[in-house]
């Protein structure tokens, strides 16, 4: 008879799901499971991220999102977590049992963000059994771009809820004192902007509209994957063999912040890394192996494995294409809109940004985030969030409501 761990209840094991291989077929309801009661919903997002794009901060943001996976991951064995990466923070789903010691690495993770990198994190941790009082569903689907790895897919307005609840401060996880610090091992930041190829790096949000036909919405949201998809690549923002790398790193700071001190010296872990990373960047350079780890091989998995397009109650996607093809595919998306199907944020950059998740170098189930380099899908969030409260506005002019309310079903 099978035994069946505390933290996977029976009828639902994560890593017992069917990873699709086609990106298309995450917008099928049968591709997904519901999580059950007991599970909850770690959330987060960078204060004021908006702020610090335009001081040029968009790297140090995208590194802070990317460690609260990493803090997770580590805190809970390492094992396969569900979670997808939003540019400005991140959402995980936690088991049961694995409450406590998610609930300490969000507050290490937020007081890190806090003294470390000068951002303000705020966290929280939301019952799966609240978003379903609510009127909502966690569902989860994997989907694997690679054969080492698979990405988590939610549907259900779950993680919408629970990022409504982070911003009006429910469910919060204060910050742990000053000095604490989590586990970050393997978190990365240390290849170049990859410039686009084709014309220009589009950020792509979109989410159904409030009360719209689901099949009709999910219908505009494919024609939007099947436009990305006519670009080269199939839109693929990073470069084959990876972007590039040069020494130091361009996110060399910021990981000697995510190490933190050695032997309670900076300056030591700052002189330990430009060794570290020297040799890395040799070994890298002129394509060399040791032991199990091939450079060659590590940086034709990275554009492998780079998630590049999700689903989490929306769709997002970064992709390098042509001027005309970003325009049909605003074009399909302002008539969706007119249609009053879906709600859509875009956003133009010269480049993508590649910030890595990887534990053992020698294995290949390492995790690459990608996003634009100028704000990405904050910017393209940030635009949603305008013509809602353009159409907030408006309305409350008509009724004589209050104007400027955020849409219920804003997704960041």
């Amino acid at each position: 008879m099978e035994t069946i761990t505390p933290s996977e209840p029976t009828g639902f094991r994560y890593a017992d799901l069917t990873p699709a291989t086609d990106f298309l077929s995450i917008l099928d309801d049968a591709s997904y499971r519901p999580v059950p009661e007991g599970w909850w919903v770690a959330v987060t997002d960078v204060v004021d991220s908006t702020g610090a794009i335009a001081a040029g901060r968009y790297r140090a943001v995208n590194f802070v999102g990317a460690a609260v996976i990493a803090a997770l991951r580590n805190a809970l064995g390492r094992r396969e977590v569900p979670f997808v990466f939003g540019g400005d923070g991140a959402s995980v789903l936690v088991a049961p049992d694995e409450e406590e010691a998610a609930r300490a690495a969000l507050a290490a993770t937020a007081a890190w963000s806090r003294d470390a990198m000068g951002l303000s994190l705020r966290a929280a941790l939301v019952p799966v059994a609240a978003i379903r009082a609510a009127g909502h569903a966690v569902e989860v689907a994997r989907y694997a771009p690679s054969p080492d790895v698979a990405y988590a897919m939610f549907m259900g307005g779950g993680l919408a809820f629970a990022e409504r609840a982070l911003k009006q401060g429910l469910y919060a996880v204060a910050a742990a004192p000053a000095g604490t610090v989590p586990d970050l091992t393997g978190l990365t930041c240390r290849f170049e902007p990859a410039k686009a190829r084709h014309g220009l790096i589009l950020s792509i949000l979109v989410v159904a509209a409030e009360g719209a036909d689901r099949i009709a919405a999910r219908a505009a949201i494919a024609d939007v994957v099947r436009l990305a998809a006519e670009a080269p690549a199939r839109g693929h923002p990073l470069p084959p063999g990876a972007p590039a790398l040069r020494w130091p790193p361009a996110g060399f700071a910021h990981e000697v912040r995510a190490r933190g001190p050695l032997w309670g010296s900076l300056s030591l872990r700052h002189l330990h890394l430009l060794g570290a990373t020297l040799v890395a960047h040799l070994i890298f350079r002129f394509g060399l192996g040791l032991g199990g780890f091939s450079a060659p091989r590590y940086l034709d998995e990275l554009v492998a494995n780079a998630d590049f397009r999700k689903y989490d109650d929306g769709l997002r996607m970064t992709v390098d294409c042509g001027l005309d093809l970003a325009a049909r595919i605003e074009a399909r998306l302002e008539a969706a809109e007119a249609a009053g199907l879906v709600r859509f944020g875009l956003h133009r950059q010269a480049a993508a940004l590649t910030t890595c998740i990887t534990p053992v170098a020698a294995l290949r189930d390492h995790v690459h985030f990608v996003d634009g380099e100028d704000g990405g899908y904050a910017r393209a969030a940030q635009a949603l969030k305008a013509k809602d409260w353009k159409a907030n506005d408006a309305a409350g002019r008509a009724t004589g409501a209050n104007p400027g309310t955020e849409s219920a079903r804003a997704p960041v």
